[in-house]
């Protein structure tokens, strides 16, 4: 964990991870861990669990294909009224012809499966951006989830 030489600022945890849904609990416990040092609520915690498994997953099952294996490098950033989470992968990267779809589509239209996930992630969190990964390789989902005070938060 990283922290502000100060020792105030946003804490700040990285890892890298195989491609693997073994790893995706690791993912979850590094977040409860994080969380436990900021004023997030049990509710939230709940909501950043699913958010997180989420955008993993995503890079677990599309990114490197059924034969392929990778890296998934996920970043979380704890902040006095935020909480940031990044995660990259270097796959074969996201179809971008599509603006993130809301949960509930139109009747006329249905979500692929891979936006399901990105659906889930956009209704439980206050910004979300899907960009090209490292290297324009890939797939980087970022989102923010504001805490007590912050612009949607509940202070």
């Amino acid at each position: 964990m990283q922290k502000n030489a100060d020792g105030g600022g946003p804490r700040v945890v990285s890892l890298t991870i195989p491609a693997e849904p073994m790893w995706l609990a690791l993912c979850r416990l590094v977040l409860s861990g994080l969380c436990r040092l900021g004023p997030v609520d049990d509710e939230t915690l709940a909501d950043l669990k699913l958010a997180v498994t989420e955008a993993c997953s995503n890079s677990v099952r599309h990114a490197y294909g059924e034969d392929g294996s990778g890296l998934v490098s996920v970043r979380y950033e704890l902040g006095a009224d935020s909480l940031a989470i990044e995660v990259c992968d270097a796959g074969r990267g996201f179809r971008f012809d599509r603006p993130v779809p809301e949960l509930a589509p139109r009747p006329d239209e249905e979500l692929r499966e891979d936006e399901m996930g990105l659906a889930i992630i956009h209704t439980l969190v206050d910004e979300l951006d899907i960009s090209a990964g490292p290297d324009g390789r890939g797939t980087r989902i970022s989102f923010v989830k504001y805490l007590g005070s912050g612009p949607n938060g509940s202070g």
